[in-house]
């Protein structure tokens, strides 16, 4: 019996040397909900937020809804049903979260809106995002500025519009932006939209779709530029750039002396990247999501530790129900001048990923 009961101390003592510790679990469980992976930017998000949370000691749920609303319902709904802490969305679709939400605020779960407002519910505690408005604004800027160095002898510049997603919040502050800079431009004659297309319900693109971009570009073509010339086209994001470079090339410019039309982006994503490099695209938003990580993770914290999270905007953003306490952080307008400052000095890219 003596013996057993030796056995069984070592066998406690060694199960005690050999169990690690959980401090992450001290700490708490964040349910990460973002909307697809086929954009690198939300790789990206989930990569540094799961990176960040871990070294602050949080476990992470992290899930991809690819682009479907039920899906990112339920995997929000599974998330509150385990008992997060705290809920970071990225809503594929920022209209559709109301009950979901009502159901976390039961549970006594905070919800923090990760880049794309959340609407319609006075259950968001917190934005996390961009200054939107002005990552429009450099988009015409650079619109412009592009304009003004590849075709300065041409009185009025032809350009076409694309909007974002329209189930986005973001995407019409991007247009609003953009369109502060451009419409004084086109009311004094200096741009003409040769299709006429204007306004979110005629140029926005459904959940971002880069081949959509690309087919309504090569219609656009098709309907209004037959004796005409495309002399820039204002793109909100990569993927979509990506798309209308397609169309634009497909029909011959960039080649010969028909010079490429200046088209703006978003996120700086490494085709865009290389697409700048080889003189197609001509520039893009950088938003470095390792900051906005690093914003979200020190809002969780301060939720969760009984202080009140850092902020710096109480008035832009109204989702309907309640203007909701927001960070925002400065985006950065990339071109062929500044990229490997911005992007590989930074250590946000290798110099290998680029070339």
């Amino acid at each position: 019996m003596r013996f057993l009961n030796v056995a069984l101390a070592t066998s406690a003592l060694l199960a005690a040397a050999f169990t690690v510790p959980s401090f992450a679990q001290d700490k708490g469980t964040i349910g990460i909900a973002m909307p697809t992976k086929s954009s690198a930017r939300w790789i990206s998000d989930g990569n540094s937020m799961v990176e960040q949370f871990k070294a602050a000691g949080y476990e992470t749920d992290l899930q991809y809804a690819e682009d479907d609303i039920p899906n990112q319902l339920n995997q929000i709904e599974n998330m509150i049903t385990k008992g997060v802490d705290v809920l970071v969305i990225a809503a594929i679709d920022g209209t559709t979260l109301s009950n979901a939400l009502e159901n976390a605020a039961a549970s006594g779960i905070k919800v923090i809106a990760y880049d794309r407002l959340i609407r319609d519910s006075g259950n968001v505690d917190y934005y996390a995002t961009f200054d939107n408005f002005k990552v429009g604004v450099q988009q015409a800027n650079s619109l412009v500025a592009g304009l003004e160095e590849r075709f300065p002898d041409v009185e009025t510049w032809n350009v076409e519009l694309f909007g974002g997603s329209p189930d986005d919040n973001n995407a019409f502050f991007f247009y609003n932006g953009a369109m502060s800079v451009l419409q004084p431009m086109i009311d004094a004659g200096k741009i003409s939209i040769v299709s006429g297309q204007m306004g979110m319900d005629k140029v926005g693109t459904l959940r971002w779709d880069g081949a959509v971009a690309q087919s309504r570009m090569e219609n656009l073509l098709s309907a209004n530029y037959t004796d005409k010339q495309v002399h820039g086209v204002l793109s909100p994001y990569d993927g979509l750039s990506i798309g209308i470079l397609s169309a634009l090339k497909g029909v011959g410019y960039g080649s010969g002396d028909m010079k490429m039309p200046i088209v703006s982006g978003q996120d700086a994503e490494v085709p865009s990247v290389k697409s700048i490099l080889a003189g197609e695209q001509y520039s893009t938003v950088f938003k470095d999501t390792r900051e906005l990580a690093r914003v979200t993770v020190g809002m969780v914290d301060a939720l969760l530790q009984g202080s009140e999270p850092e902020i710096n905007d109480t008035k832009t953003y109204d989702n309907g129900v309640k203007v909701v306490p927001s960070y925002l952080l400065e985006p950065v307008s990339v071109d062929a001048s500044n990229w490997e400052k911005v992007l590989i000095d930074s250590g946000y890219y290798t110099m290998d990923q680029i070339k």
